[in-house]
């Protein structure tokens, strides 16, 4: 391994520590930076969410299990590293204590970075002018930004506004919202200026400022060539979307809550995530200098570039990480500890047991669920309204699933090829859920596939909710199943087989969207 150079930056190519390898920037980031010859070591509560990563298997990265909160784990991730990305943010996070909890990771952070020599920090946070009108979730980022610097470890911050990038979840309000309102009435904050920037761009400068020295305890903000309006955005994704022009109507009663609620009603991101994006859009976010392009210059995409580069990547199916990808993984749910509901049902399948685990693997997004699929949306269409998540997330790759991903209202936490998915349900419900597919080989190529939906109710509520879909079951449980069998039993490259096997190579490196 190459040595520090002084001050921090990465003389050769040395050892980085990533935290939020598990979320959108993180995911993509560990890829880049390979690339680029370093060794990474991957912080994550949850290693088993790196497991399909297309560079798990690199030997140059090593994932350590830890959680940011206690020290003792952080200082020993972080020994041996040169610099390390603070990747944490509690976007979904909600309450009075959020901006505390962040502050005392961050402080954690940069004490354990102090501790195990760390030369620098390097932090993405949020584009926006200072001052006491800043967004509450603006303002937290400030103050992380403050406390990784506290200990006296080299911090080097970037500012950035709205990332547009496939599978981001500024991204993906902006396109749901132009996709299924041709008239809004929308909050003032349309005619607020933007300075929007392209993830490849954010990439480049998050792993090029290893290599340069005077970016070593600066601040620098980043965004692309355009200042715009929220609403001039609206109208190039409508041409994008080959669209006609959106109508937009704003309106001054529109707090950050109601516009939260809305954008959760029209698109797949929950109000937890909606509410600080809605606010931090209400402060104009522009670029004060050129100092991060000077220093590290690239080509700047356009909003209208980066907007057809993310729209090509969802339409060639290579979306590399997504914003629902971040989710939390709860513990399993103690079955033991009170009356458990199960429905299980046993179907014999005349296929392979990859062949049937990779149809079972396709349930949700745009294959839908093989029966019944109106009582799905209408479920989904319920969830939303109460405030869940719906079927809107949809799934970040039609053919595969990995440990953490979402799916739909389902939240994927056990994979094991060939033998066994296992989905949680994180709809809006008065109980626990979880819906698991267990695959069972037999002789001459068959297998066994058995299909069970497990209820954990909550007081009355939930066995008053058990009881009443209970009836359903028959249509949408037995169906299902019948259609799994249907799909891996159709012959190789049929519309009943689903989508072919064969896939795209990966994401190149620098083409990025």
């Amino acid at each position: 391994m190459g040595q520090a150079r002084a001050g921090g930056a990465v003389a050769g190519r040395g050892r980085v520590l990533v935290t939020g390898a598990t979320g959108y920037i993180g995911g993509r980031l560990v890829g880049r930076l390979l690339a680029a010859g370093y060794t990474v070591r991957c912080l994550a509560r949850a290693p088993r969410k790196l497991a399909a990563r297309d560079w798990a298997d690199d030997p140059r990265v090593e994932v350590v299990r830890a959680d940011a909160g206690e020290r003792a784990g952080v200082e020993a991730a972080l020994r041996g590293c040169d610099a390390a990305y603070y990747l944490i943010h509690s976007m979904a996070t909600t309450g009075s204590r959020y901006r505390e909890h962040d502050r005392e990771l961050a402080r954690n952070f940069g004490a354990a970075a102090r501790a195990a020599g760390v030369g620098r920090i390097i932090y993405l946070g949020g584009l926006g002018e200072t001052g006491a009108a800043l967004s509450e979730h603006l303002a937290s980022r400030r103050e992380v930004e403050a406390a990784l610097a506290a200990d006296g470890v080299p911090v080097t911050v970037f500012r950035a506004a709205m990332i547009i990038g496939s599978g981001s979840a500024s991204f993906e309000i902006l396109r749901y919202l132009v996709e299924r309102l041709p008239v809004m009435v929308t909050p003032r904050w349309v005619h607020t200026e933007a300075q929007p920037i392209s993830v490849r761009n954010v990439l480049h400068y998050l792993v090029a400022c290893l290599d340069e020295p005077a970016t070593i305890g600066r601040t620098l903000d980043i965004g692309g060539p355009d200042v715009m309006t929220y609403r001039q955005m609206m109208q190039i994704m409508a041409a994008a979307l080959g669209l006609g022009r959106r109508w937009v109507f704003p309106v001054p009663v529109l707090t950050p809550r109601l516009s939260s609620l809305w954008i959760h009603m029209v698109t797949p991101i929950s109000h937890r995530i909606a509410r600080p994006l809605a606010e931090g859009l209400r402060n104009r976010v522009v670029c004060r200098d050129g100092a991060a392009d000077r220093l590290m210059p690239q080509r700047l995409l356009t909003v209208a570039e980066s907007i057809d580069a993310a729209l090509g990547r969802l339409e060639a199916q290579r979306v590399e990480t997504a914003w629902s990808g971040a989710g939390p993984i709860p513990g399993d749910p103690d079955w033991a500890g009170g009356r458990t509901f199960v429905d299980r049902r046993t179907e014999v399948m005349g296929a392979s047991a990859d062949r049937v685990y990779r149809a079972v693997c396709r349930l949700g997004g745009g294959q839908g669920y093989y029966a019944a699929d109106w009582l799905w949306r209408l479920r989904g269409w319920l969830d939303r309204l109460v405030g869940g998540p719906g079927l809107r997330r949809g799934r970040r790759d039609p053919d595969r699933v990995a440990y953490g991903e979402a799916l739909d209202f389902w939240r994927v936490t056990g994979v094991e090829p060939r033998r066994m998915l296992e989905l949680r349900a994180e709809m809006k419900l008065p109980g626990e859920a979880t819906l698991t597919f267990e695959i069972e080989e037999r002789g001459e190529g068959g297998c066994v596939l058995t299909q069970t939906a497990r209820f954990k109710p909550k007081g009355l509520w939930g066995l008053a909710y058990w009881y009443a879909v209970a009836p359903l079951h028959g249509i949408v449980f037995s169906g299902m199943l019948a259609g799994i069998r249907r799909a891996a039993e159709a012959p190789a490259g049929s519309a009943a087989g689903g989508r072919a096997a064969a896939r795209a190579a990966g994401p190149v490196v620098g083409e990025e969207a």
